[in-house]
């Protein structure tokens, strides 16, 4: 995903920037999502593509320090 796109999407409930996040395959978790730290969602990319729904979106309340 181009670096320049994901400089303009913004979180969908509070306009907020979202931080682009890798994570290990191995932790169940997507490999890659873009986070919102102000809600504490994260927004799964799927095919390269931001599924930028908050029906889609996970809570990061539970992932320690990597909040």
């Amino acid at each position: 995903m181009d670096h320049r796109l994901i400089e303009m999407l913004v979180c969908p409930l509070c306009k907020g920037p979202l931080e682009d996040r890798r994570n290990a395959t191995a932790s169940g978790l997507p490999e890659r999502e873009l986070v919102c730290p102000a809600d504490r969602l994260a927004f799964p990319i799927r095919d390269g593509i931001p599924v930028m729904l908050a029906n889609e979106a996970r809570s990061t309340d539970n992932d320690g320090d990597a909040a």
